[in-house]
Parts: structure tokens; sequence; C-alpha cells
């Protein structure tokens, strides 16, 4: 027998035809699913599951428990003795100049820094060269906020307009104020050819089933939102798209400064939600409304 879930006398809704919808294991209690509503009514989280012909699948791309290993040593083509290649060190400099050059504002570049896992010892073939640009917001202008929007606003299309690879592995750039503090265990300087905050090489247990499931429950918010789309449940959309951009942000900020740092549940949640799209998919989300929303239909 369907087990039904009622919410004082309003449309039942079957728990059975969820997960068949879903196309997923179902384990959040009706409990979860208000608390994922989120503010939304209980007709226009029905319409969202019912009110469509066909589901917008659920990403199902598996990430190994393994690929968040640490090794014994820092990745081997990027480091010799604890130093950083030359010829990759020289280039990032060029592209790190690149980037600046190619901008209408000018900024003094205070150093060009290699973070994340490239510069620890839990990288993977899921590594990024994070390239992390100082300057100081100060020298654009005063405005700290709206400096940091137009950087992040720059690099975000520059990283998406351009495809480059150093050792096999994507570049991504960022800009950070001078002040910015330092989350990373490990921090190299480019610029400079010296480490600012030297990795530890050592173990530390990772609880990756409950950073899954951390995961796996964005994940299903995520979807949700495709649906309430579809469903052209706009305000509703809106409202859960800026909800749980907040969330994965605030959730990878906690566990970056916590004692556990890169191992955090929230930092291996957050890697998680990276490497099988829901996060693209989630900003993705975003620009389909807004396209939508601004949209003028033919006659």
């Amino acid at each position: 027998m369907d087990t039904k879930a009622k919410l004082d006398g309003m449309q039942t809704i079957s728990i059975f035809a969820l997960q068949l919808i879903l196309g997923r294991e179902w384990h959040y209690p009706l409990g979860r699913l208000i608390i994922i509503m989120n503010g939304s009514n209980w007709r226009d989280f029905v319409d969202s599951v019912y009110g469509i012909s066909t589901y917008e699948t659920a990403i199902e791309e598996e990430v190994e428990a393994d690929s968040f290993t640490n090794h014994e040593d820092l990745e081997p083509s990027f480091w010799k003795n604890m130093e950083l290649d030359p010829h990759l060190q020289d280039r990032m400099i060029k592209i790190a100049n690149f980037f600046m050059k190619n901008l209408p504002v000018e900024a003094e570049i205070k150093d060009i820094r290699l973070t994340g896992s490239l510069a620890n010892y839990n990288w993977s073939n899921y590594s990024d060269v994070d390239l992390h640009i100082v300057v100081d917001f100060l020298d654009v202008d005063e405005n700290l906020d709206l400096v940091k929007a137009y950087f992040d606003n720059a690099r975000m299309r520059w990283n998406s307009n351009h495809q480059m690879r150093l050792k096999g592995y994507d570049v991504e750039v960022y800009v950070e104020n001078a002040d910015e503090k330092h989350l990373s265990s490990g921090v190299y300087s480019v610029l400079n050819g010296e480490w600012i905050k030297k990795p530890e090489r050592y173990q530390k247990n990772i609880d990756f089933s409950a950073a899954r499931q951390k995961a796996e429950d964005i994940e299903f918010q995520v979807n949700i939102v495709g649906n309430l789309l579809t469903a052209r449940k706009f305000k509703t959309a809106r409202k859960n798209i800026d909800r749980l951009k907040a969330k994965i942000k605030n959730m990878r900020r906690a566990g970056l400064e916590s004692r556990r740092r890169e191992f955090s549940i929230e930092n291996i949640a957050f890697k998680i939600l990276r490497r099988n799209g829901t996060i693209e998919s989630l900003n993705d989300y975003k620009t389909r409304l807004y396209d939508t929303i601004f949209s003028i239909p033919e006659e």
C-alpha cells in the first residue's frame, strides 16, 4: 500500500509516487519536506511535482570517496622538494597578468597565489589550478562590495570564455582583496616563489557518508527548483534559488573556518555538489529564470 502524507486535510501526496517521479531513493520524512518548501504553500509544492508531464532527471554522477584521499606527496608534476615547477610558475604569472590587462580598471597585482588541493596533499583528478590574484580593492573604488561584485563577475566570465589547462588541470582565476583572510591550509605565493602557509602531511578521517547525505539533501532541493521553473512558479523558484545559493556559500565557509577546514563535512559536501554538476545546475536555473521573466513571447 502506498504511504500517504497528509497536511491538515489539504491535498494528499503519495511518497511512493514521489519516489517514482524523482527517480531516486526516497528518505525524506514529511517534516523535511515542509522545510524544503521554505514558505511555499502546499499547493505550489504539489504543482511543482505533479504539474508537469516530465521531470528533469536528477543528477546521478557518482563521486567516489577515494577521490578525497590524502597523498604522501604534493602533485609531482607541479612540485619538487616543495618548490613549484618554474615553467608552471612562469605560466601562472603570465595568465594572471593577461587577466588583469584585459580589464577596464587598473589595480596593481600585490601577489599571485596558488591554493586548493593542488597546494595540498588531497589533490585528485578533480582538482583545479586555483589561481588567486591579490589586489587592493581600494585601488579601484571605496565601495568594496561593488569592487568585489565586479571582480567576481569578471573572473566568472573569463573562466567561462577560456579553457586553459596546466598539466591536465583546469585553471580557475579568482581575485581577492589584499587583507582577505586565508582559509586554506596550503597557500603558495607564485609571484614570490615561497610558501605563505605550508600544508601538513597527515591523514584525516573524512565522514564521507555524512557529507554525501548533506550534499544529497541540497541536490534534491535543486531538482525541485527545476520543477518549479517548468511549472512556471517563478516567484517560489527565485526565492529558493537565492536561499540555496546562500546555503551552499555559508555551508562551505563554515567548513573552511572549522578546525577540519578542507576535510570538514561541509567542504566535502560542497565538492560533491560541484563535481556532480548540482551547483552548475543551480546557476543555470537562475539564468533560465531571469531569461524567462524578461522575455516577451511573439504574438
